[in-house]
């Protein structure tokens, strides 16, 4: 049989067949990917092949293959620094949000899930929520942020999840599409599915006063089935975001304004740090090229752990 992982609790699997049937799956034995040391070898989204077995009156299901992944995101795993956790696989777009405060979303943060989402074709979209929270001020740098990653490319839009302000814009983008949702915990994931499909009732936290971070109310991924011809996936919040498995030579390619300079350099090989006649610091001089997204490159070429909580907009 074959059929979709819809949730992953680490040693099970819930599946859905393309009939439309839901089996709880396990993995016989040691289940290995090719070429991926991952502290999760199947992810929400894998399509796997499973047989049916039964044990008295329960009947489950074994895992014994994966389709090739169209892609995957990954992030370091918190505790075992040497592998890797794959968030989800087979993902048409993300949705990362971001919030200015309680908690507080840092560039560093939103350029290293950016060049993640690069490496592993991902189409990202940057989604600012609590925008009815904010004062003038904070709406300016709303404004500022959303005007800086739209220069390279990426879509933007100001919510509120909790108010329902723009969430018909975000439903429209999802039409016919599997979406992640992503994001530290506390920035309102599971506020804004639950205004895009109140029938879930997904259960919301509040956001620690102490440390003004939100709490941890998704264990788990999984994915959900929506009313309107659309899928999603719901993340556990994250903190930081570790990158896997990019040599220093290669992120700038990631990073679409700087590859887009990288013909005009003086060097192929250019790292755009200290080589003479570099286009993307000619760039950055003439602030064609933001500043605080330049300090998140240099940070990552030089191999600095995920210190997220850093920010520079002003340079």
């Amino acid at each position: 049989m074959k059929g979709t992982v819809y949730k992953s609790t680490g040693s099970w699997f819930t599946v859905k067949t393309y009939e439309g049937e839901v089996f709880d799956c396990r993995i016989k034995g040691r289940f290995r990917i090719k070429g991926i040391k991952s502290t999760n070898p199947i992810a929400v989204g894998d399509v796997v092949s499973f047989e049916l077995e039964k044990t008295g009156d329960d009947t489950f299901g074994v895992i014994h293959d994966i389709e090739e992944r169209t892609n995957y995101i990954i992030r370091k795993s918190v505790k075992l620094s040497k592998q890797t956790h794959i968030i989800a696989a087979n993902i048409d777009q993300v949705f990362l949000m971001i919030t200015l405060n309680n908690p507080k979303t840092y560039t560093i943060f939103i350029d290293r899930f950016l060049a993640t989402s690069e490496a592993y074709d991902i189409k990202t979209v940057l989604l600012f929520n609590k925008i009815d929270t904010y004062d003038e001020d904070e709406l300016t740098e709303v404004k500022y942020l959303a005007a800086l990653y739209r220069k390279i490319g990426y879509t933007c839009l100001g919510i509120s999840a909790k108010e329902g302000r723009n969430v018909e814009q975000v439903k429209e983008m999802m039409i016919g599409k599997i979406s992640m949702f992503s994001g530290h915990s506390g920035v309102g994931k599971t506020t804004l599915i639950n205004a895009i499909e109140p029938s879930l009732e997904l259960k919301t936290a509040e956001i620690s006063e102490q440390h003004l971070q939100g709490q941890h109310t998704t264990t788990f991924a999984e994915m959900y089935d929506l009313s309107f011809n659309a899928r999603i996936i719901d993340t556990p919040g994250i903190k930081g975001f570790g990158l896997v498995d990019m040599e220093k030579e290669e992120i700038g390619d990631y990073f679409p304004e700087f590859f887009a300079l990288k013909q005009d350099c003086k060097f192929n090989n250019c790292l755009h740090i200290d080589e003479p006649q570099c286009a993307v610091k000619d760039a950055l001089e003439d602030d064609e090229v933001s500043w605080s997204r330049y300090k998140s490159y240099v940070q990552m070429v030089s191999g600095e752990e995920d210190t997220y909580r850093f920010d520079d907009y002003d340079g």
